[in-house]
């Protein structure tokens, strides 16, 4: 695995519309961790794809009708199967924090990398989610300088109140042993 013109090999590619310049590239310094499944609780379907490129069908599922509007977008969704796949290049600020601080500082979005898990949080997420996870996190350390494991986290604590992924179901200790 590795990057090429910040994204991601082997991965597959879907460039989502939803994102913007960085302030700094040089500032990339922070991992959240997500989760999404569309519908809630449901597994390898393309919607995940179409939230993050604006193409929603409103009509497909009754939860849709409340967020096909979104322009939201991650640069890396893992799915269950250990799939990888990306929307926004690394040096390009994805839309996935929201409201969000992280040690003082607003704005995630402005200097983190977000990945998705396929999952909720309280369904174990899978043996080849983790795996891929860690494969991604240290082809991200060996890429930019300015990340490291001390700041990664998840989007329940950089939105606390209003997130709570990526749950209860995220193994932390199991993660962090896997980066080892």
């Amino acid at each position: 695995m590795h990057i090429n013109q910040h994204w991601l090999n082997p991965a597959t590619r879907h460039p989502s519309p939803n994102f913007d310049e960085r302030i700094a590239l040089s500032d990339i310094s922070l991992i959240v961790i997500h989760c999404i499944s569309l519908p809630p609780g449901e597994f390898a379907t393309a919607y995940i794809d179409h939230l993050f490129c604006n193409q929603l069908d409103p009509d497909a599922h009754p939860y849709f009708t409340d967020i096909c509007q979104l322009t939201v977008s991650a640069h890396v969704l893992i799915k269950r199967t250990g799939e990888i796949v990306q929307y926004v290049p690394f040096d390009k600020r994805a839309w996935h924090a929201g409201k969000s601080e992280y040690q003082g500082r607003e704005r995630c979005n402005d200097f983190s990398v977000g990945i998705e898990l396929e999952g909720t949080e309280y369904i174990a997420y899978t043996d080849e989610q983790y795996s891929q996870l860690a494969e991604i996190i240290k082809v991200l350390l060996a890429t930019y300088p300015n990340l490291s494991q001390q700041h990664i986290t998840g989007h329940s604590n950089i939105a606390p109140g209003r997130k709570t992924d990526p749950g209860d179901s995220f193994n932390w200790s199991r993660f962090f042993e896997s980066l080892s």
